[in-house]
């Protein structure tokens, strides 16, 4: 396959990626810069045609320099993308990435807050972020799901939010008494629909735009950072902590996975190994001959 050929279509792909399968802006951005620094590489060697081997080399090269395997997994999986979505578009007739496994992962356990620490973080005196704080752990939100929220994928009637999950998968999910208080509470607070002009969004920044995930990333952790500097205070750690409260607490596997959004049960089941490994943390402290 061509060099030059493969790089002017690029952009076709990010583009796919970005009507076809909803990838937000930030991960499109990765795979920009992913799929990037292969053609990079590609022309500091002078390499003019791609096969199986040119991405061996590659991905030993990101080895040898150091990269974490979890990293050159994610550039990896990026190109694998590339090529898939050549592929569907009948740009090219096979994948040189498919034969390439990925380096094995270093198997790392999310961080989880206990109650206490989730009660401590959600004492926050602005109602918008306390609202948003109170979703992400009430449904168990992605942060891309959360700001992609709009006004009219609330129903205080039902008690339930519509969100758009990856892949433009929707779910419906219920939200919790405290969550929908606080954002009622956030929605009173907040100027009139009618001043905002035509923006359907639900949370909104300063300026009267929908909020971006990086911002919310930054609002997350400044509410977590006094309560969880161990466990983590992005707000992936609030879907972490409602998956493994709701598994300590008796749901089944299968209805998380709902929840979550996830396609596959096996991507759930790490919450099995975190709840057993907290079960064997109390039951250290508290048997007389746990330790």
């Amino acid at each position: 396959m061509n060099t030059r050929f493969l790089a002017g279509k690029i952009t076709d792909v990010l583009t796919y990626l970005r009507k076809e399968k909803n990838y937000s802006e930030h991960t499109i951005r990765a795979y920009r810069q992913d799929i990037g620094g292969f053609f990079d590489f590609l022309q500091e060697k002078g390499i003019s045609t791609v096969d199986t081997d040119v991405l061996l080399s590659f991905v030993a090269s990101l080895l040898r320099y150091g990269l974490e395997p979890a990293t050159v997994a994610r550039k990896l999986s990026s190109l694998k993308s590339f090529f898939k979505v050549l592929k569907r578009l009948g740009v090219v007739s096979q994948s040189p990435a498919d034969m390439i496994r990925t380096p094995r992962k270093k198997r790392h356990l999310p961080g989880v807050l206990t109650y206490e620490q989730i009660e401590e973080g959600m004492k926050i005196e602005n109602p918008r972020d306390r609202a948003m704080m109170e979703l992400l752990y009430s449904c168990g939100l992605r942060a891309s799901e959360l700001v992609g929220l709009n006004l009219d994928d609330i129903d205080f009637g039902q008690e339930e939010v519509r969100v758009m999950g990856k892949g433009g998968k929707e779910r419906i999910l219920p939200m919790g008494r405290i969550a929908i208080e606080a954002v009622k509470s956030y929605l009173g607070a907040r100027r009139p629909r009618a001043e905002q002009g035509t923006q359907p969004a639900l949370f909104l920044n300063y300026r009267g735009g929908r909020l971006t995930t990086r911002s919310l990333q930054n609002i997350v952790r400044k509410c977590l950072v006094r309560v969880a500097r161990a466990a983590g205070t992005n707000p992936h750690v609030l879907r972490h902590s409602f998956a493994t409260h709701m598994l300590e607490r008796g749901a089944n596997l299968r209805a998380v996975q709902e929840l979550l959004g996830h396609a596959s049960l096996s991507t759930v089941q790490i919450y099995t190994h975190l709840t057993a490994q907290r079960l064997k943390d109390v039951y250290a402290k508290a048997h007389p001959r746990g330790e």
